[in-house]
């Protein structure tokens, strides 16, 4: 009987190991987390009765231990540091080097080395690990780098990325270096409910590796890249490349970006790409890797007391640096929310001048430790506002406290607090909220209202006394005219854009009502599902919470919005003032080759703007991607478009010209 449930458990920790290999490395889960977890559920009573727990099971993955210290660890073979450089200028001479090199030695003997080869990879920003294979393949230790010769065991800490793998097919004992990192999605999600937020992702990859507590470890849910091979006792490889399918071979974790380069033009077209879509990657790198292809080369090269000569980085420009915090300024929101804005010292990161940033609120303030006149870390990423991300300890000793604001910056109505937010209720004499609120609502993407700028919506304020989107459609042309830079012409315009919105897609009314996390595609998954504004306006939280893509929170915020005696009354006004939003209608066609697919859209098109691509391809029940990932189905091409193209090619997506889209609908 024993034997039987010893039996049950092997086959369990290979299934589950299986799993999570789909799972984390490869993307692609073949059993629902249900499923997981009654089979790891299973795995733990086992392993309870037997009084057993194999190295190489997941259950060792939950961290649940706290260690007294950290033992040194000496590597099997050192892990060196890399040779920086900073401009094209200083790659060309170290590829000149190269190639001096290896033309003396082809000089001197018969055994030629082959051409130049590089092999460009990214440079993670995250902390290098270095795990230890025994011969069974199970994995024996993980260590920090340290000092390159000795680092520290963090076997439990490791244990806790579930994309490593903790048993391999290999037979001889190998060290494989890589990058463990933290996302930006595990970075989020851990300071939702952190009591002490990280301030960076390298930060927080880096703690939770030396954390003596590996449940804290295991809490931020940790990702990791290999990228090297640096001691092997098996055969030995030729070329990088060899030894990179090696480690994919391996069920080790690799990022999908990996360029052949043969001169200086390829690697700076290379450096230029990874630069571009540097900010959209759900990790941190702070350049690229280039290294010689072929290992003879390699060790011909060498190293110098500190670097091997035949690789180096090139570093990008910082995306986080320190300055100081002058003022904080309080800003209305189109929901009354009053935000805070940090006024800094200027300061260059990433290639701009930076003078302020984002405080997301009162309770990030104080988790953060931010105070008027001390030095913060400051952020930037995706071109953004940057944000504050934390504050320098040893500055805050003449600093002053960042007091709540009791009235609105603006109107000077008393502010009232909801969780962690202040707001503003007036609603209807709070310049800030009117003229955001009109502005949304003529936009493009809702009632497409042309002529509409925030001047426009501010004199329509001030002067014509328009206190809600309703009001709009009462406009009249002698008022008009009156205004600043409005003229007979302007003011015919306008008025006739305001009479041409009132036949409108149900999805830009949705949209155009400033619904609380109700962003178009939103909007047009109402449109889609209720068909109807009124039953969109019933529609239960069960009924919301069934429409893909809508959770607990935006359908709660939906029907708090269609409760409110004020929406009514706004939207009844609009329907009496002769707006008559439309049913959705979904195009369908027999054999629609879009129909459930994700499409990403690049480049300028001829016929179409990117927003007429956008609506034609969801009327095919499409959905339409900002980014190009394994789960992209189509990507439709333009003129330039750029690396999303690149991208698509890396991945072996479908690439289509906008003249076989045009066939293919």
């Amino acid at each position: 009987m024993s034997d039987d449930k010893r039996s049950k458990m092997l086959k369990l920790v290979e299934e589950l190991n299986k799993y999570s290999y789909e799972y984390y490395v490869l993307d692609n889960p073949i059993i629902s987390d249900k499923e997981y977890d009654k089979k790891y559920d299973e795995l733990k009573v086992l392993e309870s009765e037997l009084e057993e727990v194999l190295p190489y099971s997941p259950t060792l993955r939950v961290g649940d231990i706290v260690l007294d210290e950290f033992r040194k660890y000496k590597h099997r073979a050192p892990l060196w540091s890399l040779d920086k450089a900073q401009s094209i200028e200083q790659i060309k001479n170290w590829h000149n080097r190269n190639i001096k090199a290896i033309n003396e030695y082809n000089n001197k003997h018969e055994e030629k080395l082959p051409s130049v080869k590089y092999i460009v990879t990214k440079k993670f920003d995250g902390l290098s690990i270095n795990l230890t294979y025994n011969q069974e393949g199970i994995l024996i230790v993980g260590s920090s780098r340290g000092t390159g010769e000795i680092g520290e065991d963090i076997t439990s800490q490791v244990k806790t990325i579930k994309s490593i793998p903790l048993i391999i097919d290999n037979h001889s004992i190998i060290e494989v270096h890589g990058e463990a990192i933290m996302t930006k999605e595990a970075f989020e999600n851990y300071n939702k409910n952190a009591s002490i937020p990280l301030k960076n992702l390298r930060n927080g990859a880096a703690g939770a590796l030396r954390n003596l507590n590996v449940k804290e470890t295991a809490r931020r849910n940790l990702s990791a890249f290999f990228y090297d091979v640096g001691y092997n006792e098996g055969n030995p490889f030729n070329t990088y490349t060899e030894m990179m399918n090696f480690i994919k071979k391996m069920g080790l974790p690799m990022d999908n970006y990996m360029e052949t380069c043969t001169n200086i033009e390829d690697i700076e077209k290379q450096v230029e790409y990874i630069n571009s879509i540097r900010n959209n990657l759900n990790y941190d790198i702070d350049g690229v890797v280039i290294a010689i292809d072929d290992i003879k080369t390699r060790e011909v090269l060498g190293y110098t007391i500190k670097f091997p000569k035949w690789a180096i980085a090139y570093k990008f420009e910082a995306e986080e640096t320190t300055t100081k915090l002058l003022d904080v300024e309080w800003n209305v929101g189109r929901s009354g929310r009053v935000s805070p804005t940090a006024i800094l010292e200027p300061v260059e990161l990433g290639g701009v001048t930076v003078k302020r940033a984002t405080l997301n609120n009162l309770d990030d303030i104080q988790r953060k430790g931010v105070k008027i006149g001390a030095t913060v870390f400051v952020r930037r990423s995706n071109d953004v506002i940057p944000e504050i991300m934390g504050v320098v300890e040893e500055s805050l000793e003449r600093s002053i406290s960042i007091e709540e604001p009791k009235v609105c910056p603006s109107c000077g109505e008393e502010l009232f607090r909801d969780g962690v937010h202040l707001f503003c209720e007036n609603t209807l004499a709070c310049k800030p909220q009117m003229v955001k609120t009109i502005v949304h609502y003529a936009g493009r993407e809702a009632m497409n209202i042309a002529g509409f700028s925030e001047k426009t919506a501010e004199q329509l304020f001030e002067k014509l006394g328009i206190k809600s989107i309703a009001d709009l459609y009462r406009i009249k042309k002698e008022e008009l005219v009156g205004l600043e830079k409005f003229g007979d012409k302007k003011a015919t315009n306008l008025l006739t854009a305001l009479e041409n919105s009132k036949e409108c897609e149900l999805s830009s009314f949705i949209y155009g009502l400033g619904i609380p996390n109700v962003g178009k595609k939103t909007a047009k998954d109402l449109s889609k599902k209720f068909k109807t504004l009124k039953n969109i306006e019933k529609a239960s939280f069960e009924e919301l919470i069934s429409v893909p893509d809508i959770g607990d929170i935006v359908a709660k915020t939906i029907v708090e919005f269609f409760s409110l005696d004020k929406s009514r009354e706004t939207i009844n006004e609009l329907l009496n003032l002769g707006v008559t939003p439309r049913e959705e209608q979904v195009q369908q066609i027999d054999e629609n080759p879009f129909k459930d697919k994700t499409i990403v859209v690049t480049g300028s098109l001829k016929e179409f703007s990117r927003n007429e691509i956008k609506d034609k391809l969801e009327s095919f029940g499409a959905k339409v991607a900002g980014s190009v990932s394994k789960k992209t189905d189509f990507v439709i091409v333009g003129e330039d478009p750029g690396s999303k193209y690149n991208k698509a090619i890396e991945l072996g997506i479908r690439v289509i010209s906008e003249e076989e889209f045009k066939g293919m609908i």
